[in-house]
């Protein structure tokens, strides 16, 4: 079985739609190596084809685009081979990981994530940086990285920030799920069709009338995505709690905010589980969350990518990772034992997760551009 399927539909002009499936449908598309490999050297070929006009990513069956990475996987390999930070696990897969956003963040086509079902994670690294975001009613979003105590990487530290009234540093510090409707709010999506409606898409793109001009390319795609657009929204949560939120998120410290939550009788169910997530989250994803927030808003996206894999080879060689993904995964008790409570959450801990283990020039990401 492929990583990723692929496929060229011809659209005339001589022109062909890229199409890709990632193919991990029983692990909810959840990325390993070999897909992350298999979809940037594709995506590359695409990218420089002058005959490919239009590129689409989905995940295969109707549960899911991509529940994000293998963090089992990750988790077995740091502990069947114990190494100072960077693990070569932890680095091979981070980075290429992250060069893979990075791709597609600067694709300079049109490329449409169809983001339906469940998008978690590193699943949302992909679709974030798409130059079209398609949701349906049965999109389920999430960064709920607080949970497994590491942090909402893959280019969160660029969307997150940039976010309004704070609902991007809100969202990583509680893990809160996101519907269409949210997503649309906060930024992260497009357009909304229908779930049934990716057939058709493919049908418009394959007639479509492309013109020569590849910069008039995104703009077609555009038009032609309204055109199909699906309107009966369903009711959005970050809307509805928008003053809650901005009013507990704008405080002068993380213990601020953290107190202000604690202090929160919520009778909405969607507030009480973000508080709660919070507040039996890892504090050292929290505190990495708060530090990033400041760091990244004066940050290019390329210098981004490679503070995410600072952070992420660090946070890999420290214990909350190894032992968040235990309770919540492996062992599944849910009962998280956390090295650093909140009261032990010192400058000097946090500021060492910053801290690189490469030489700028050494870095696995320094070829990015800005």
């Amino acid at each position: 079985m492929n990583p990723v399927d692929f496929a060229t539909l011809p659209c005339g002009r001589g022109l062909t739609i890229g199409l890709a499936t990632l193919n991990n449908e029983k692990a909810l598309n959840a990325l390993t190596p070999a897909m992350i490999r298999a979809l940037d050297a594709q995506l590359a070929a695409w990218q420089t084809d002058p005959a490919i006009a239009c590129v689409v990513l989905k995940g295969a069956g109707e549960k899911a685009f991509c529940a994000g990475g293998d963090v089992r996987a990750m988790r077995a390999a740091l502990i069947d081979e114990p190494h100072p930070a960077p693990h070569p696990a932890a680095q091979t897969f981070f980075s290429e990981e992250y060069a893979l956003d990075y791709r597609i963040h600067r694709f300079g086509k049109p490329l449409i994530v169809w983001g339906h079902g469940i998008v978690m994670g590193g699943g949302l690294g992909l679709l974030a940086g798409a130059s079209h975001r398609v949701l349906t009613g049965e999109s389920r979003i999430a960064m709920p990285e607080i949970t497994i105590g590491l942090y909402p990487d893959v280019g969160g530290s660029w969307f997150l920030p940039r976010m309004p009234a704070r609902i991007g540093l809100f969202l990583a510090l509680t893990g809160a799920p996101l519907n269409a409707a949210d997503a649309l709010r906060v930024g992260l999506g497009d357009h909304l069709l229908p779930a049934d409606a990716f057939d058709a898409l493919l049908d418009r793109l394959t007639s479509h009338d492309w013109p020569t001009d590849n910069r008039d390319r995104a703009n077609n795609v555009s038009r032609l995505l309204d055109a199909m657009e699906h309107h009966a929204l369903p009711a959005s949560q970050v809307e509805r709690h928008f003053d809650a939120i901005r009013h507990r998120m704008h405080q002068g410290s993380l213990a601020d905010v953290v107190r202000a939550f604690e202090q929160a009788a919520f009778d909405d169910p969607w507030l009480t589980r973000a508080r709660d997530t919070l507040l039996s989250g890892c504090p050292t994803t929290a505190a990495l969350s708060w530090e990033i927030d400041q760091r990244a808003a004066r940050m290019s996206l390329a210098d981004v990518f490679r503070m995410e894999l600072d952070l992420s080879v660090n946070v890999c060689a420290g214990p909350e990772f190894i032992e968040g993904v235990r309770a919540l995964l492996v062992d599944k008790d849910r009962q998280p034992k956390w090295s650093r409570a909140w009261h032990e959450l010192d400058r000097d801990w946090i500021d060492g997760h910053f801290v690189s283990p490469w030489t700028a020039d050494e870095h696995p990401l320094a070829k990015l551009g800005n």
